[in-house]
């Protein structure tokens, strides 16, 4: 994989020997949800209670951890026993077990059965915002993924004020940095980066809150987890890796974040869509379906609402995943333009060879 989002994992060991990244100071411009609207057509990006101020430049860092990307996968495959074909079939199956597991799911309905007071649109506004914050933070798509997860899982239960919607956010976020990442941002730039709306302590209280629902079972299988498998699988029939399918892929994912009607999908399954629509945006004439495990009727339902999505007839307010995907450096891929209709005959079976 091409970005910091692909970084080589580290053993513990590892971890222990990396010398700690020095803090910095926030670039993004801190902003307080505050009471999220309930409405379709706010930007998520400013402060709810001010004017709108100029969208800031994210600043890419050149330097930083080492990058993988697919033009190394062979090579990787040679040196690595883990990337063998018999280990990851093993180990797709273990981790389409773990992505079945209801204490892993949240409720596709918990909008309907156990909030009261927050709605999809305010959950949208949220993911949006911390896909920026992730941005800011350099943080891995990893961390994000299992953001999301963890407040999907925790709205799932508990019944929460709107008020309180950007804590369980940030709380969130914390979690998943500590679980994914060498140098996490510390409990005090998730307060900075809220513009102070709440104290450490707070912080500190909703982080103990989520941990004891989730029982301290924070690893999980994402969206991201079944990409690294499928999208290799998808391109060993060409003779060198396309790069922009691959951004594509997680540009489509990422989007599919912002939607709550995608939490009821398993992750595998909208990793198989994302590969799919992705390979008929990049090629329409020909038949985008690839070997994932489900049928092309199967992924139906899931790849007509990312296609939405990416053809901003949903979300179409929620700009930064569309903004981080206009960069060079993810071959603009946000920009590529898909037909609007997919042909019903893509969603008949196709015999596996």
């Amino acid at each position: 994989m091409a970005d910091k989002e692909n970084s080589v994992r580290v053993t513990r060991s590892g971890r222990k020997r990396a010398a700690p990244e020095p803090p910095h100071p926030a670039t993004m411009k801190r902003v307080a949800l505050g009471e999220i609207p309930n409405r379709s057509n706010i930007p998520a990006t400013r402060d709810l209670g001010s004017e709108p101020q100029p969208k800031p430049k994210r600043n890419v860092k050149k330097k930083g951890r080492k990058e993988v990307t697919s033009t190394n996968v062979e090579a990787k495959k040679l040196e690595d026993p883990q990337m063998s074909e018999p280990f990851e079939s093993e180990m797709y199956e273990y981790l389409h077990n773990m992505e079945m597991e209801v204490k892993r799911r949240p409720l596709p309905d918990y909008f309907v059965k156990v909030q009261k007071d927050v709605t999809p649109t305010m959950r949208g506004i949220l993911v949006d915002w911390l896909v920026e914050v992730a941005e800011e933070y350099k943080l891995l798509s990893d961390t994000l993924y299992l953001s999301i997860s963890y407040i999907d899982r925790f709205l799932s239960v508990n019944s929460l004020d709107r008020q309180k919607l950007q804590l369980l956010g940030v709380s969130s976020m914390l979690i998943a940095s500590k679980y994914e990442e060498i140098s996490p941002p510390k409990v005090g730039d998730f307060c900075y980066i809220t513009n102070n709306t709440y104290t450490k302590k707070e912080v500190v209280k909703m982080e103990a809150d989520i941990l004891g629902y989730l029982k301290f079972e924070i690893g999980s299988a994402t969206i991201k987890t079944f990409l690294r498998i499928l999208i290799k699988i998808a391109q060993e029939s060409y003779k060198t890796p396309n790069l922009k399918l691959e951004f594509l892929c997680y540009y489509l994912s990422e989007l599919s974040l912002l939607d709550y009607g995608c939490v009821k999908y398993l992750p595998s399954l909208v990793a198989a869509s994302v590969i799919f629509l992705s390979r008929f945006t990049i090629q329409s004439k020909l038949h985008p379906w690839h070997f994932s495990g489900y049928k092309p009727a199967d992924l139906k339902e899931c790849i007509l609402s990312i296609h939405d999505l990416q053809l901003s007839k949903r979300a179409s307010s929620l700009v930064a995943v569309r903004e981080k995907y206009k960069q060079h450096q993810f071959k603009c891929v946000s920009k590529l333009s898909s037909p609007p209709e997919i042909p019903n005959s893509y969603f008949e079976d196709v015999k596996e060879s």
